[in-house]
């Protein structure tokens, strides 16, 4: 556990990248590092197979990839694939593999109730209405999220309290409302220590991070933000609401 404060320092990166951007590292990283790796640590000796890790792809969920693999947690990795992510975003599956000889368990929609839902309401229905943009993250994120978590005792997430107001209060073990526990063990990390952590062990990322995309959802539901707009503006960015898709409410 202590090999995280003492590695070297990955290649400079390219100017205009995200680690050239935002990478800063702080006095506080090393032992948020161990923390965090402590908290996985915890994850499995409690729950074991119970617990999986969710991924969503983006660079927070790498970087608690990139702990499990690198200290070879056992510990299940799955995402959700919702028929609409960029294939920048499908891309880092074949490169998790590559890079750490881990497989990722891909959850789907149910394909009929897509199509049905398409047919019905359009392929620009989330532009349309609130109601209608949460019933499609409902059939392309919740009901495959419920098959992910099945059985499960344990969820772990990449969230953060810096992300977004909605936010801030993020624990790092709390109840998901459903009987299982929610774990989110770089909650209190910077968006500066999360890219050092990524410079620093050269963790594979999503290129879309370069574009100014901090959040990284569905492509129609995803644009890049503008200096001192907030992390998750770029997500249904038409809408003037909480910009979560339900995925992290208690329910």
């Amino acid at each position: 556990m202590s090999e995280s404060s003492h590695l070297p320092w990955a290649a400079t990166p390219p100017a205009g990248s995200a680690i050239a951007l935002y990478a800063r590292a702080t006095p506080e990283l090393a032992g948020k590092i161990y923390a965090a790796l402590a908290r996985l640590h915890e994850a499995w000796t409690q729950h074991g197979d119970g617990a999986v890790q969710s991924s969503s792809l983006g660079v927070e969920d790498m970087v608690i990839t990139d702990l499990i693999a690198r200290h070879q947690l056992p510990l299940a990795i799955a995402t959700l694939d919702t028929g609409a992510l960029h294939a920048e975003t499908l891309a880092l599956l074949p490169r998790i593999r590559e890079r750490y000889g881990r497989e990722v368990a891909v959850f789907r929609p149910d394909a009929d109730a897509v199509v049905r839902f398409v047919r019905r309401e359009g392929a620009d229905a989330m532009y349309r209405s609130i109601e209608l943009r949460k019933a499609c993250c409902g059939l392309r994120k919740l009901e495959p999220l419920s098959r992910m978590l099945a059985g499960r005792t344990a969820w772990i997430t990449g969230l953060r309290r810096e992300q977004s107001g909605a936010r801030a209060e993020v624990a790092f073990d709390e109840d998901d409302g459903q009987g299982r526990r929610k774990l989110s063990p770089i909650a209190d990390w910077s968006w500066a220590e999360v890219w050092a952590y990524v410079q620093q062990f050269d963790v594979p990322y999503n290129p879309l991070h370069d574009q100014f995309m901090p959040s990284i959802g569905c492509a129609p539901c995803t644009r890049a933000i503008a200096v001192g707009e907030d992390f998750r503006a770029g997500r249904w960015w038409w809408e003037d609401s909480s910009k979560e898709c339900g995925l992290h409410a208690k329910r």
